[in-house]
């Protein structure tokens, strides 16, 4: 367990809901690599879960797991005593909030009093790092719907081979009064109607992150996600060594 990172600077952190369109679309693996990109910046970073039924940010850290994001909202926890820190090769600091709950716990943290405990989670973070990315699901839950409703932009996340989900995931940001800012395709080398492509890569979930310290197409897609997602502009490290 880690405590959570303490911003460098006086503003309040920026805050990026990741939306997929469908499942599969690979939102985890997407915050996980923009964070760790980001945090070659000297900045601090937030990934809050709130992905409670696949639970799939919790395979990207390492150790023992004592207390998670859906802990936090059931028992009205703080931040820090469910955030855990991924190690990147950046001189930030990337500090994960993931869900890892049996049945029971997962059915209580889906309640609309825990999505308000939610977004006070979302709020928190915003105090304590510079950016803050939300892993969120298809919007079908009260979690996915306070992350969007707390955050202040939305990308939309959809596999390279089924954009023609985003119709469908734009409206229902909208329904809730937000707005989808960026549109990405992932696992895709072609043509696509989206805003940004990321290209397919291979690697296991035990050896993620590589944007902080590969360069190549797949960290330029992650580069732009990131650029498009927080108007901040990155810089990518390539094969031959680290750029910072």
């Amino acid at each position: 367990m880690y405590s959570v990172v303490e911003s460098g600077n006086e503003r309040m952190g920026d805050v990026a809901a990741f939306v997929g369109t469908a499942g599969g679309a690979g939102v985890t693996r997407l915050c996980i690599e923009s964070a760790a990109l980001l945090s070659t910046e000297d900045v601090g970073v937030v990934v809050l879960d709130a992905a409670f039924a696949t639970q799939g940010l919790a395979t990207h850290l390492s150790g023992r797991l004592s207390t998670d994001v859906t802990t936090l909202v059931t028992e009205e926890r703080p931040l820090g005593e469910a955030a855990y820190e991924l190690e990147t090769a950046g001189d930030g600091t990337v500090v994960c909030v993931p869900a890892r709950a049996p049945f029971e716990r997962m059915a209580r943290a889906k309640t609309a009093d825990a999505a308000q405990a939610f977004e006070r989670l979302v709020d928190e973070a915003r105090e304590r790092a510079e950016y803050v990315l939300v892993d969120v699901p298809p919007i079908a839950s009260n979690e996915a719907v306070a992350a969007v409703a707390a955050a202040d932009a939305v990308t939309l996340v959809a596999p390279g081979d089924r954009t023609e989900t985003v119709p469908r995931m734009r409206d229902r940001v909208s329904d809730i009064g937000a707005d989808a800012d960026t549109v990405v395709a992932t696992r895709t080398d072609g043509a696509s109607v989206a805003d940004v492509t990321v290209p397919t890569d291979a690697t296991p979930a035990g050896e993620t992150p590589v944007a902080d310290t590969e360069g190549g197409p797949f960290t330029a897609g992650v580069a732009a996600v990131v650029e498009n997602s927080f108007d901040i502009a990155v810089d990518q490290p390539t094969n031959e060594g680290l750029l910072w």
